[in-house]
């Protein structure tokens, strides 16, 4: 365990320590001045933060073209942070996957828009379609990791099924196969991750890592949300919306803000290495350090108690997975 306020543990045997935070960057670091944007990740990374988020959304013909990545690469410049000081995540989109070149273009691509010759963590993103092999999958990434390009992957939002088939296969080739599972997990949403299914893999020392933790921001803001918010598996947003003052309730009840309520909810969770946050403010950083502690000081058996009620998707969404 570091010293930091931030912590970092081992994940699993991959050799790496990330912090139980991670900063993401979808539609964050276009929306805010550069200055602060260096202030604010140098001020992460010195609270012990390293593990940052900065997969591309969107396509060559996109209009106006994404950027964020680009724009965080000059911000880690800017920090005046060197390659060893953070953990880079990037994204790999099966909607791109290649039957005869795999995930290769995708990564070189994204490695190319940020500056840098590998990434320790990719993350695969959704499964819509259904003329993929997962040994194809699978083997793919055992390339790119023979290449020097990626360390370890993880995917986001598969099912139990997908995932145990992935493991299944790459013990049977003898590569790696997926360690984590970036997975929507809030005081609202947490049929998947807090299911039986997804337990079976936690048994095998898979892990989560906690994502859409504000559903957008509508767990802690008072108002609409000013940008896209991901996808609303049960259709259950207007039920997550009304919760929102129970939320804010609760919080003022622990005297912290709301927040700092949904992040400390998601680190009592076992088998979450790691919680995927967006901050645009210095105040919005600051938060979430001082939410790390909160779980200790408050107890974790206490705020999950506080918050049960809130689960909105419990019977609703199949602990399996899409």
């Amino acid at each position: 365990m570091s010293t930091y306020p931030v912590p970092r543990h081992p994940l699993g045997d991959t050799g790496l320590s990330p912090s139980v935070l991670s900063m993401g960057s979808w539609h964050i670091y276009d929306r805010m001045d550069y200055g602060r944007a260096v202030e604010m990740i140098r001020k992460a990374v010195d609270a012990g933060i390293n593990m940052f988020d900065v997969g591309v959304y969107g396509t060559p013909d996109m209009m106006p073209p994404p950027m964020t990545d680009i724009i965080f690469s000059a911000v880690v410049r800017g920090a005046e942070l060197k390659r060893e000081d953070y953990l880079l995540s990037e994204k790999l989109w099966l909607e791109g996957f290649d039957a005869d070149e795999g995930f290769m273009p995708q990564i070189k691509n994204a490695l190319f828009r940020f500056g840098s010759a590998y990434s320790d963590i990719v993350v695969l993103g959704d499964v819509r379609r259904d003329d993929l092999e997962m040994r194809d999958i699978v083997l793919s990434l055992a390339e790119l990791k023979k290449a020097g390009l990626i360390k370890v992957w993880g995917v986001n939002n598969w099912s139990r099924a997908n995932v145990q088939a992935c493991i299944d296969i790459a013990k049977d080739e003898g590569v790696d196969g997926p360690v984590f599972a970036q997975l929507k997990y809030s005081v609202a949403r947490r049929s998947i991750p807090d299911g039986q299914p997804f337990a079976d893999l936690f048994a095998q020392g898979f892990k989560m890592q906690a994502s859409d933790i504000f559903e957008g921001g509508v767990l802690v803001k008072p108002t609409a949300p000013e940008r896209e918010v991901g996808r609303d598996p049960g259709n259950i947003r207007q039920k997550i919306e009304a919760a929102a003052a129970e939320v804010k309730k609760i919080a003022d009840g622990f005297g912290i803000t709301p927040a700092q309520l949904c992040m400390a909810f998601t680190l009592t969770h076992q088998h979450n290495f790691n919680t995927l946050f967006g901050a645009t403010k210095l105040s919005q950083l600051e938060q979430a350090i001082e939410a790390v502690a909160l779980v200790e000081k408050i107890g974790a058996a206490e705020i999950r108690a506080a918050v049960e009620p809130l689960w909105c998707d419990k019977g609703v969404v199949d602990p399996e997975g899409p």
